[in-house]
């Protein structure tokens, strides 16, 4: 009987390991997760988790009883040491797992602050998994003082969390504006100006010198030659790919583990899907870290596994929570040269992003209404003349007819 064993217990691997059930696969399934709980939603962490509105078990993308009613054994707290790709098997423990199917779900891991800088301090946070809510979480008490490194959006949830709780908040952005790897210039100011009313202190165009103190943190000197006291940190300066097993089973990088359309890898039974696979888009390659890529992406390779031969399209989008505002992106920017903005009552914005007169992508700060037609209209391949969109009297839902 085929046995599939999934590497990686987050959304990815959840979502697989419920697809070839729910396809109706007989074969025999393994789930294994490094961390000791159930599969569960990560976007909450920096967020409701970490305000205190939602308890740790509503996190959990299934309870624990539907595992063990479609037969998947799950090894949680238990991480792989190894893969080996000729006799087909994964070391767990002391213990030998063969596979007939193995795919890689292995996420990404955050970016770590240098030990030369003082990132082995205690009080020296990142934003990734529960242990690292669970352990931050104490130190958010009112007037606490914190330093958030890092203007991309874990840092800016972060800071909304914490400025929410009544925190001093100190942000840096070492690049000259927040958001700079991943929106224009208009999103960037509407978020700046959001903080901003919500007290927090943000620095563009500084970065870390070092942090201060022995044993744990006790401030920062920047890279202007300021000094500040903090009680802690958290570090939001971008995830990698989690691509070290791979590596080791002689599996093709790039950017992440190197997969086809297929989500197959370039050894024969092995697969990826999630943060850690990089896959054919357009004329070159990316990789998505977002919570929809790695449930559509891991549904096809589940579909693939049994013989579907299903290619992988992706269809980018994502989200961003901060104090009252929900930003929705649809599609990828690369390469924009120009920016729409559209403004509606209330204070809801978007920015729609264009190619001379192709449409990109756009960013919708509590505007869902905008988020959907733009997301049909680039998914459909259909790109309105920047004029129309810029008309603030265009009826954004007749263009879906055009």
């Amino acid at each position: 009987m085929t046995h599939v064993v999934v590497v990686g217990a987050g959304q990815a691997g959840a979502s697989l390991v419920a697809k070839l059930r729910n396809c109706g696969f007989e074969g025999d399934i393994t789930l294994i997760g490094a961390e000791p709980c159930l599969p569960y939603q990560r976007p909450p962490l920096s967020k409701t988790y970490l305000l205190g509105e939602t308890a740790r078990d509503r996190l959990y993308l299934r309870p624990e009883r539907f595992y063990a009613d479609n037969n998947i054994a799950l090894r949680l707290g238990e991480p792989v040491t190894e893969v080996n790709a000729g006799d087909q098997t994964v070391t767990v423990g002391d213990e030998t797992i063969r596979y007939n199917e193995l795919v890689f779900a292995t996420g990404s891991s955050p970016r770590q602050l240098p030990a030369n800088i003082g990132g082995a301090l205690s009080g020296v946070h990142v934003v990734r998994n529960l242990s690292d809510i669970d352990g931050m979480s104490p130190s958010f008490v009112k007037d606490a003082r914190v330093l958030i490194i890092g203007g991309g959006y874990i840092g800016l949830e972060a800071a909304a969390v914490a400025a929410s709780k009544g925190l001093q908040v100190t942000l840096v952005e070492m690049a000259d504006r927040i958001l700079q790897r991943v929106a224009a210039p208009e999103t960037s100011n509407y978020f700046r100006a959001l903080h901003q009313r919500h007290g927090v202190n943000i620095l563009e165009g500084v970065g870390l010198d070092c942090l201060l103190g022995s044993d744990r943190v006790t401030g920062a000197r920047l890279s202007d030659g300021t000094k500040q006291d903090f009680d802690f940190v958290i570090v939001g300066v971008g995830i990698v790919p989690s691509t070290d097993l791979a590596d080791r089973a002689g599996v093709a990088l790039e950017n992440g583990i190197k997969t086809d359309v297929y989500g197959a890898t370039s050894v024969p039974h092995i697969w990826a899907a999630g943060d850690c696979a990089s896959f054919p888009y357009g004329s070159g390659r990316i990789r998505l870290e977002s919570v929809p890529n790695a449930i559509e992406q891991s549904g096809i390779v589940a579909e693939n596994i049994m013989g579907g031969h299903k290619e992988y399209r992706a269809k980018p989008w994502f989200w961003s929570d901060q104090y009252d505002v929900k930003l929705q992106i649809a599609g990828l920017n690369t390469g924009y040269d120009r920016v729409i903005s559209r403004a509606a009552n209330g204070g809801a914005t978007s920015h729609w992003y264009y190619l001379a007169d192709r449409l990109l992508a756009v960013d919708a700060m509590n505007a869902p209404r905008d988020f959907m037609i733009a997301k049909r209209l680039i998914e459909a391949g259909k790109s309105p003349a920047p004029e129309t969109i810029g008309n603030p009297k265009t009826d954004l839902k007749s263009l879906l007819k055009a």
